[in-house]
């Protein structure tokens, strides 16, 4: 079988912590072939780290030497670089968040139809185990009624990169980690189309000098982005979601909870539970057992790879990550905005 050749587009911390360990193991389907950063330094350093044959500063001349790219830049970029890839007539696994807006997302699924080639968007949450064996017993929760989504950082604002640069990445926690979750729930509910809209973004506590942070240290003054959303999704099939996410907030621990109570039942996904009613009793089920790569970025690469050969259908649709952009744009447009 014909090795599928990977080129990496932006080298830095999301591709060597996760995309690159992941294409590296999978050798016997893919081989990392180019890398291409603005910082061509990086790259070069990056290339002889790896043994990686070919090095570019501009990507564009990284599309001969490859059948797809992982785009791993700043979000400002995605959109750009997907549709130069598809008009190049390579595959595209592009990272979270799909584009900065729904409207960019949009011409990227539009251009890859037109090349008939995949694209794939790296919300890697779906892949973990418990996410896969809550959509398994979501046949034991029945039809959605509410969604809890939180995801919580108390004092965590990126201090590195450009996570806070409004004009690189378009927002802060909501379209960098809460992302995830809402990505994650929505698949769980099978992405029924959302109705209304309602949300708050804050950034007050990252406004005041001084704030103590566990990671990195950031300019107070220049700090732009939301550190803290709220938000009310109702969907045309009657389910609603409750939804906080969170760089900063003044709370007891971080938290990652998503819970779906349904008419049959309910399940929490981290730690993975089901909770039903059987026997005239209420029952808590844990699994003792649950299959699976301890690594989702492994298994989101693979399903990648193994798309792209025609082997497999993409667990993350491109028309399911532009809903997720979709709800963003209308928690950032709506009225309750503090930033």
């Amino acid at each position: 079988m014909k090795k599928l050749r990977i080129g990496i587009i932006g080298v830095g911390g999301i591709a060597q912590g996760r995309h690159i360990p992941a294409f590296l193991q999978l050798n016997d389907i893919c081989q990392i072939t180019a890398f291409s950063d603005v910082n061509i330094d990086r790259a070069r350093e990056t290339a002889e780290k790896y043994n990686i044959p070919y090095v570019f500063e501009d990507y564009h001349e990284l599309f001969s030497e490859v059948d797809a790219v992982c785009i791993c830049t700043p979000n400002k970029f995605h959109a750009e670089i997907t549709i130069a890839a598809f008009e190049a007539g390579v595959h595209v696994l592009c990272e979270k968040p799909m584009a900065l807006t729904a409207e960019e997302c949009e011409q990227m699924v539009t251009a890859s139809k037109k090349a008939g080639k995949v694209l794939a968007i790296a919300y890697h949450y779906r892949f973990m185990k418990e996410a896969q064996a809550a959509k398994k017993a979501m046949q034991e929760v029945g039809k959605p009624l509410v969604v809890r989504v939180q995801a919580l950082r108390r004092r965590k604002v990126p201090g590195w990169g450009v996570f806070t640069n409004k004009d690189l990445q378009g927002g802060g926690s909501l379209i960098d980690y809460g992302c995830h979750l809402l990505d994650l729930a929505l698949w769980l509910m099978g992405n029924p189309k959302h109705r209304t809209v309602t949300g708050t973004a804050y950034n007050t506590l990252s406004k005041i000098p001084n704030q103590v942070n566990q990671w990195g240290s950031f300019n107070h003054e220049t700090f732009n982005v939301d550190d803290h959303v709220t938000a009310y999704i109702q969907f045309e099939s009657g389910a609603s979601m409750l939804f906080e996410t969170s760089w900063a907030a003044n709370i007891k621990d971080d938290a990652e909870h998503l819970s779906i109570s349904g008419v049959d039942g309910g399940l929490s996904v981290f730690p993975f539970e089901l909770y039903t009613t059987k026997n005239g009793m209420l029952l808590n089920s844990q699994a003792a057992w649950i299959p699976g790569e301890e690594e989702p970025g492994l298994s989101q690469a693979r399903n990648f790879i193994h798309t792209c050969l025609g082997m497999e259908e993409l667990v993350v649709k491109p028309e399911e990550a532009l809903q997720v952009s979709q709800i963003i744009d209308r928690i950032y447009e709506s009225g309750g905005n503090h930033l």
